[in-house]
């Protein structure tokens, strides 16, 4: 549902820069309104073919690459898995300074990945996993400030070494230790941030050791922590303010039977309705991770940003109502942190549909100032950035079946499963159309019980798994967003698509593969004109920047879960390439 909570009654233009001037890559997605894309047009349709390698540089730091370089004056800033920070010289890619982090747990959420820092006012910024906001002098690399923000292991609940015995043995694992994955925003003296972990729970694990594709596992109970994003002032650090995504108070919202675009949602919220008392507090362990950098209209005064799943994770009698804000599209007064307005893409959420992808704000339909969210069920949705009016919702981008049809005793086949359609890796957008990488696939949900035991209740939890005869692939899909959101073309992908898409003036769309190629496609037919072999998985964005008269197109090498499960290693490399000289 849409909401409009105190915005006041003004619409300015977002003020956009003259791309054709830019050389920079000054922010994560380019600049504040996260739309990936680059007024470059030395690499196009007519050169690409020759792009090679100009430089590579080799982190020593194995793992999940999913960091997103920035350029500033000459200067390539990069972050790694391990959250280590290395300043090259964006034209030879010689070491300017490193910076390894230290740090103070091991008790973290999921893979050590990190996805970008900020560079703004001669410092770096990094929110790192173990929950510190650091800032680096971007000249030297000194440390300015470390601030701990939040301590990982804070408010857990039970252990998973202490449910082992309580599963049947099943081994489990995670838990919702809260840190930061996204790169930071700084806007008006301030640096944004978000944790993720909030949502995640514990989970048992699957013969793969619970990586994703594997079996998820929501268990009744309070195995969660309350999301939030704060606001650290950027010359110190200290914080100015946060904002939950679980409020103390209408966290059950209306009890709602569909979605706010009219989706049915086969609730039993009679169910609910009787098990709401008993739950009343189940705010408090709400989820609601933040997966990525909010898009930002100065002459609003307004973040954007999309939230993660509640908690227990898929599933639903515990926390029974529509779990706000989670699920939701919001815009947040920069100044303060309220919540202007929400748009709550699934209420009550049983599939794992996080709104992780990062917004992207455009010129929409009838001269409206447009927000853009691509969503894991499968749509584009476009509002109106002042009040969260629906403005159109895309065509699917693949085939769904059995949506928000909620998990049970006998398994329910529902697509997309909970890595997409659309995930965290960015929207690129072009002006016309958005090119999104899109996952097709489908996931088992399975309510699943131990009985009680001596001093114990039962125990009910929901599995996921995987469907057998449903197809498995992805997509690189463009969008056309000035026309009713139809589908443009749909190219097939040689193997799973991560990391997010890149457009350009050149009219050329880059994409990375989890198999190690980066490809670049025709931006109007989607047709293949380049592909590279980086030697481990894409699952980073990749970015271009100008040097002397010289553009150059980057991306991170690091591999993924499906590198390693497919007998492939991870890697350390950012490969940066050029025309030849």
């Amino acid at each position: 549902m849409t909401k409009l909570i105190g915005l006041p009654g003004v619409l300015l233009a977002l003020a956009t820069p003259a791309l054709a001037a830019e050389t920079d890559w000054p922010a994560f997605g380019h600049d504040h309104s996260n739309r990936n894309f680059s007024g470059l047009t030395q690499i196009d349709r007519s050169t690409v073919a020759r792009l090679r390698p100009a430089w590579i540089f080799q982190t020593g730091v194995t793992g999940y690459f999913q960091a997103q370089p920035i350029m500033v004056d000459g200067a390539l800033y990069l972050s790694t898995t391990q959250n280590n920070v290395a300043a090259l010289d964006a034209k030879t890619g010689k070491v300017l300074w490193t910076y390894v982090h230290k740090p103070r747990t091991d008790k973290i959420f999921g893979p050590p990945s990190n996805r970008g820092v900020a560079v703004a006012n001669g410092l770096v910024y990094e929110a790192t996993m173990d929950g510190r906001l650091i800032a680096l002098d971007s000249k030297t690399g000194k440390v300015v400030f470390d601030k701990e923000a939040v301590r990982p292991e804070e408010g857990e609940t039970e252990t998973a070494s202490g449910l082992a015995d309580k599963l049947g043995g099943k081994p489990v694992q995670g838990s919702s230790r809260l840190g930061f994955k996204m790169p930071p925003l700084v806007v008006d003296g301030l640096v944004i941030v978000g944790v993720t972990g909030a949502g995640y729970g514990l989970h048992v694990e699957d013969a793969k050791g619970g990586l994703d594709g594997g079996a998820v596992v929501g268990i009744e109970g309070g195995y969660g922590r309350r999301g939030w994003l704060a606001a650290y002032d950027a010359r110190t650090g200290e914080e100015r303010w946060r904002w939950y995504v679980t409020p103390s108070e209408g966290w059950e919202g209306g009890f709602v039977d569909k979605t706010a675009d009219g989706m049915p949602l086969h609730r039993d919220t009679a169910a609910e309705k009787a098990a709401a008392e008993a739950n009343r507090d189940a705010w408090r362990v709400g989820g609601g991770s933040l997966w990525m950098t909010p898009a930002y209209d100065p002459s609003l005064g307004l973040l954007y940003l999309g939230t993660g799943n509640p908690a227990p994770q898929n599933f639903g009698l515990t926390r029974p109502g529509d779990n706000l804000y989670t699920m939701c599209l919001v815009a947040l007064d920069i100044h303060t942190g309220k919540l202007r307005w929400y748009f709550q893409q699934v209420p009550h959420d049983e599939w794992g549909y996080d709104v992780a992808a990062p917004p992207f704000l455009f010129d929409g339909p009838n001269g409206t100032k447009a927000v853009a969210s691509a969503s894991k069920t499968g749509w584009i949705y476009v509002h109106d950035r002042t009040d969260g009016r629906l403005i159109e919702r895309s065509e699917p981008l693949l085939a769904q079946k059995n949506l928000f049809v909620p998990p049970s005793a006998e398994g329910t086949v529902v697509a997309p499963g909970p890595l997409g359609a659309v995930s965290w890796p960015p929207t690129a957008y072009d002006g016309h159309l958005a090119y999104v990488q899109v996952r097709h696939g489908a996931t088992t949900y399975t309510v699943n019980s131990v009985p009680a035991g001596p001093g114990r209740p039962e125990i009910r939890f929901t599995e996921t798994g995987g469907a057998k005869g449903e197809p498995s692939f992805s997509t690189l899909t463009a969008v056309d967003l000035t026309s009713g959101g139809k589908i443009a073309w749909s190219v097939k992908s040689g193997s799973r698509l991560s990391g997010g898409t890149l457009a350009t003036a050149g009219g050329l769309v880059f994409s990375g593969e989890e198999d190690g190629h980066l490809d670049a496609h025709d931006a109007a037919t989607g047709e293949t004109l380049w592909r590279f072999q980086c030697g481990a998985g894409i699952s980073g964005p990749a970015m271009t920047y100008a040097i002397d008269g010289r553009q150059y197109l980057a991306v991170a090498s690091g591999g993924s879960s499906y590198t390693q499960a497919s007998g492939f290693g991870t890697g350390d490399s950012l490969v940066v390439f050029a025309l030849p000289e």
